[in-house]
């Protein structure tokens, strides 16, 4: 990957559904060298995709947090097992330091927060947790 990657990558994060006539123009390119390196990164996996990202008016799960978990040695994988069925678990992420585990999870309300909080506390390999309640987003880089 090079600097014009890199700067392409940017631009299709700001807004995947750029034209790629305008992605050639901000870039300085022709258009067929534009879509070729775009087709060079998605058959490299650089690019793994376009998805949507829908806004808080279309209903989506308006409290979040996160979720720092430690865990009794050598329970990760039935721990990770058990949190996959879990749908207000939207990622889990191992981790070094202090905690085992990070989590981040969605609720529609408090009730579906507190409700989800307490099956992952109940769950056997989980020793303890911390959980932080996200109140504004300040900044979004998510594609």
């Amino acid at each position: 990957m090079d600097e014009t990657d890199t700067a392409l990558l940017h631009l299709l994060a700001e807004n995947a559904r750029t034209p790629v006539a305008t992605l050639a123009r901000k870039l300085g390119l022709a258009r067929s060298t534009v879509q070729a390196r775009i087709d060079r990164l998605e058959a490299r996996g650089v690019i793994a995709g376009y998805a949507l990202r829908l806004g808080e008016s279309a209903g989506r799960a308006a409290i979040r947090a996160t979720v720092l978990l430690t865990l009794e040695p050598r329970a990760t994988a039935t721990v990770l097992t058990r949190l996959k069925a879990m749908s207000g678990v939207e990622a889990a992420h191992t981790a070094s330091g202090r905690f085992d585990m990070i989590l981040s999870l969605a609720a529609r309300s408090t009730a579906e927060l507190d409700d989800t909080l307490d099956r992952i506390g109940a769950l056997d390999g989980v020793r303890g947790s911390e959980s932080l309640i996200h109140l504004s987003t300040r900044i979004d880089r998510r594609n």
